[in-house]
């Protein structure tokens, strides 16, 4: 039997990595190239759900750069508002259920417990309130969605937080690293899991839940208690360390602002779709240790 096919945009990205060119659940995961699916152009978003009789979508692209959003508003709206609600009337018109990954930055983290999906929108600069209206245009175009929000992505692949670290403990031996917000790290290995199955349950069944979830790593850190477990690996792996002086986040200036929350409870995806979440320690060490590995196995 042909296996049916999920078009995943954002392919080149951190988590849109892990999914192209996946096959599971009698489901394979295409990516097309930007020429047949330039999410700044309507009609090339139209013509590309309109390819093949597609069984789902995955949107997995946005305009990530936070702090460059804040003098590129337009280039962020155009990304990550307005293109979703032209995926989101293609897919509708199309009757091809949409999933779509969003982030913490809908909200202000002002708050003292993990947000609920249904907590109101509260973005603290042009990148949360992008990523906010595209959630709504989405929303209100496409009953079949599935929005899927998340914090802290990182993995062995592309530019994150790990990566960073690793590279500034090459260069210094302490760094000062944020301790006042507070969040989850999600591996994006995992992340990309989680929307393969949502997106092939959404495909073969008509009743599958829908609406907005969360996922994350399971537990909670600051960015300080996450530097301080990439080195600890690292150094057990024989790499570079540093010394984590926590401060707080006032000591950085920076055009747009973080939440000082990024928890996320999780439970609805667990339940809906029955998930599984992994300690974050143990997703950080996992990426750390291929980090070390692919290092190791480039010729000197």
């Amino acid at each position: 039997m042909r296996m049916r096919e999920i078009l995943v945009t954002g392919a080149t990205g951190q988590v849109g990595g892990f999914i192209a060119g996946e096959c599971r659940d009698d489901f394979a995961f295409v990516a097309l190239p930007r020429s047949d699916c330039d999410l700044a152009d309507r009609g090339s978003i139209t013509r590309a759900v309109s390819m093949r009789p597609w069984a789902g979508v995955i949107n997995a692209a946005a305009y990530t750069a936070v702090d460059l959003a804040e003098s590129e508003p337009e280039a962020a709206w155009c990304v990550n508002a307005q293109a979703m609600q032209w995926l989101a009337e293609a897919t509708a018109r199309n009757d091809i259920p949409l999933v779509h990954v969003s982030t913490d930055y809908v909200f202000s983290g002002d708050l003292d417990r993990p947000y609920e999906e249904d907590d109101p929108h509260c973005p603290l600069g042009v990148y949360g309130a992008s990523k906010a209206a595209g959630e709504q245009r989405i929303r209100a175009a496409h009953p079949r969605h599935a929005i899927l929000r998340t914090s802290w992505v990182m993995s062995e692949r592309g530019q994150n937080f790990a990566k960073t670290m690793l590279r500034l403990a090459r260069e210094r031996t302490t760094l000062d690293i944020v301790a006042d917000q507070h969040g989850a790290p999600t591996h994006a290995r995992d992340l990309a899991q989680a929307l393969m199955k949502v997106a092939a349950r959404l495909a073969s069944d008509p009743d599958a839940a829908t609406g907005t979830f969360h996922y994350t790593g399971d537990g909670a850190a600051t960015w300080a208690d996450v530097a301080e477990e990439i080195f600890r690996v690292s150094r057990a792996c024989g790499g570079p360390f540093a010394t984590v002086n926590r401060v707080d986040s006032a000591a950085f200036a920076r055009p747009a602002p973080r939440p000082k929350n990024s928890r996320l409870a999780a439970g609805r995806l667990v339940s809906a779709f029955g998930v599984t979440r992994r300690p974050w320690r143990e997703c950080v060490s996992d990426i750390v240790q291929q980090i070390m590995a692919s290092e190791r196995s480039v010729p000197s």
